[in-house]
């Protein structure tokens, strides 16, 4: 026995009771077959409804052959399920209403997208926060591609159907033919019981399509719709947008982010963008600036070490460690690696702040030889080759350790 959809006579109801027809368990959960349900199943790009059997929380919804299935979390209550037994079903309602705002705005996009471009809706999906709608240019050659021009302009007509408190008609067809009188948009793939919603007027509908969602009785319910952005997907323009209430919480959010910007650039709506294009361009010179003067404190320290390497008086000593608090482990291999030809020692440059050593040498030593020896020791890791390598740990008091073991294994 197929279910009694209670939502398609009437989206706006919110509870109904029911009689238990059949009962799915598992360990954790109880599947419910009802004789009639105010839960609309997944279906058609809409999630299916929240809300409560008999107080407990119902976690999905979905239909197989006409027949929907209720999946509910009982293992921690005292609930047993008996077959015949009635039960009350109460939907939550913010969330079926936002849906039908969704999927009735989707429907008046869709619809224009069609008229004005031969755009066919291929995919539709009302995501946690956003919904995306897959449009092919197939009916109308004149174009070849959705640019964000014209999304502003289906953007602008879909809203202005919205604001026109447009009715939304639902009819119930039992064939094919039936519902083929009707101006469609897409083809008809179901042959009985079939839905179609027409947004307008039948003689020059907004949109009339089949659709097994809810929606609701006029378009000024929507609100809103808006665009978000257009790209390129499989061949065809991926749509991001949002419609009623989620389109105003978008609206708040970004409020929220250009208030925050205004007042820290000292700037309003009209020249934030020149006044945060003028500070990069700052950010920019101070960036250059900072890389130069880096630069050539790296190129001095270099002069430096080169000095120590070729003092005569320190030309027994086997290491030669420097330790630098101004520069960070990048900035250190740029000191080691062009030393690399000139080294005829062992050459280890710090950073405490990361725990690391760095190690360099002419290869006659090997470097990455050395750290895979002698590292773990101190819970160390790393690993190079034979003229640089690293050592990484993650206490700084065994950067000293390790050096000190260097030294002795080199003497």
């Amino acid at each position: 026995m197929k279910t009694r959809k209670l939502y398609q006579k009437d989206p706006y109801q919110k509870n109904c009771t029911a009689i238990i027809v059949d009962i799915l368990e598992t360990e954790k959960f109880s599947i419910l077959v009802l004789d009639q349900t105010v839960f609309f199943p997944t279906g058609g790009g809409q999630s299916c409804d929240q809300g409560e059997i008999n107080d407990l929380a119902v976690l999905d919804v979905y239909e197989k052959e006409g027949i929907i299935f209720h999946k509910i979390e009982d293992s921690n209550s005292n609930i047993v399920w008996n077959t015949g037994d009635e039960v009350f079903c109460k939907i939550d309602w913010n969330h079926r209403f936002l849906n039908m705002q969704r999927h009735c705005g989707e429907h008046i996009l869709s619809g224009i997208l069609y008229r004005e471009y031969g755009g066919i809706n291929r995919g539709f999906h009302m995501g946690e926060n956003y919904m995306t709608i897959d449009i092919s240019l197939e009916e109308n050659p004149t174009f070849q591609t959705l640019t964000w021009d014209m999304a502003q302009q289906a953007e602008q007509l879909t809203n202005q159907v919205i604001w026109a408190d447009t009715p939304v008609i639902i009819r119930h067809f039992d064939t094919k033919e039936e519902a083929e009188t009707l101006p469609l948009r897409k083809v008809l793939v179901l042959e009985e019981d079939i839905t179609i919603v027409c947004v307008g007027d039948v003689t020059q509908p907004a949109d009339c399509v089949a659709c097994c969602g809810t929606h609701p009785k006029s378009a000024a319910q929507v609100g809103l719709l808006k665009i978000l952005k257009v790209e390129n997907y499989k061949g065809m323009f991926r749509l991001y947008c949002e419609a009623g209430s989620k389109a105003m919480e978008l609206f708040d959010q970004y409020h929220q982010v250009l208030s925050r910007l205004n007042q820290r650039y000292s700037a309003n709506s009209d020249d934030l963008p020149d006044k945060i294009a003028a500070q990069e361009e700052k950010y920019k010179l101070v960036k250059n600036e900072l890389y130069q003067l880096k630069q050539s404190l790296i190129r001095d320290r270099i002069s430096q070490i080169s000095e120590e390497l070729n003092d005569s008086k320190a030309s027994h000593q086997r290491i030669l460690v420097k330790e630098y608090s101004d520069l960070k482990v990048e900035d250190l291999l740029h000191i080691g690696r062009p030393l690399i030809p000139t080294l005829s020692r062992l050459l280890l440059l710090l950073s405490r702040a990361e725990n690391t050593v760095l190690l360099f040498s002419d290869g006659k030593l090997d470097c990455g030889k050395l750290v895979k020896e002698n590292a773990d020791i101190y819970q160390g890791k790393g690993g190079g080759n034979s003229t640089n390598a690293r050592a990484i740990f993650p206490k700084v008091e065994y950067v000293d350790t390790f050096i000190d073991l260097l030294d002795k294994h080199l003497r």
